[in-house]
């Protein structure tokens, strides 16, 4: 998984397969020391901690009070100094620009008539499509990246990354898939395994969910 085991404060998402498959594309950027690097979503804290291990100038957001104290915890824990602000996606760095912008959103699909989720499952509900927070990181993320700046963002095939790079590329960014993994259904997918089915994203046999990272990157 990623770094030691985090402080994870009740309600907050936990560092899972998603978290240490974009952390593992993390280890392979190169990053001077002082690069600044914006981690959205950041929970627990885990992504931002791993880029600040590396000397880097890490600023962290999440909608969440809790996962704001959660990352602000382990930050103090490591003696790492990540900024935690609490705000919506790029609002509490407006103004600002980065050489590297993380983020694991939610991405999984959900039966709610298109609306974000509530308290545990804001951070995996994406509305009907799963793309309700992914379309605006898209549209959003790329006038924050300086020339050669880049995007690294972890999702699901059911949220469609084809949608991902279409959108990214027309911001200028040269995108493409960098990581795929195949992972056992979690309980929110057993959850509403039928569902999906039913909606055509998942085959009547599939018991499996492929996840995705994304690279997108500021030509120079």
């Amino acid at each position: 998984m990623v770094g030691v085991n985090p402080l994870v404060l009740p309600g907050v998402y936990a560092p899972k397969e998603d978290t240490a498959l974009l952390a593992g594309a993390l280890s392979e950027e190169r990053l001077l020391p002082g690069a600044d690097v914006l981690d959205v979503g950041t929970g627990t804290g885990a992504l931002a901690l791993e880029a600040a291990r590396r000397g880097t100038r890490v600023t962290a957001v999440d909608v969440s009070w809790r996962a704001v104290y959660s990352a602000r915890l382990n930050a103090w824990r490591e003696r790492l100094p990540v900024r935690v602000h609490r705000g919506n996606l790029f609002a509490p760095v407006h103004g600002r620009s980065f050489d590297l912008i993380l983020t694991n959103p939610p991405y999984v699909p959900a039966p709610a008539g298109g609306r974000a989720g509530r308290g545990t499952a804001r951070a995996w509900d994406g509305g009907d499509d799963g793309r309700l927070v992914l379309d605006r990181i898209c549209l959003e993320a790329p006038p924050l990246l300086r020339p050669g700046g880049v995007l690294l963002m972890v999702h699901s095939t059911l949220s469609d990354p084809a949608s991902t790079l279409t959108v990214l590329r027309a911001s200028g960014l040269k995108a493409s898939v960098t990581r795929r993994r195949r992972i056992p259904f979690g309980p929110v997918l057993r959850e509403r395994r039928d569902w999906l089915r039913e909606r055509g994203l998942l085959s009547a046999d599939d018991e499996n969910e492929e996840l995705v990272v994304v690279r997108a990157e500021l030509p120079c």
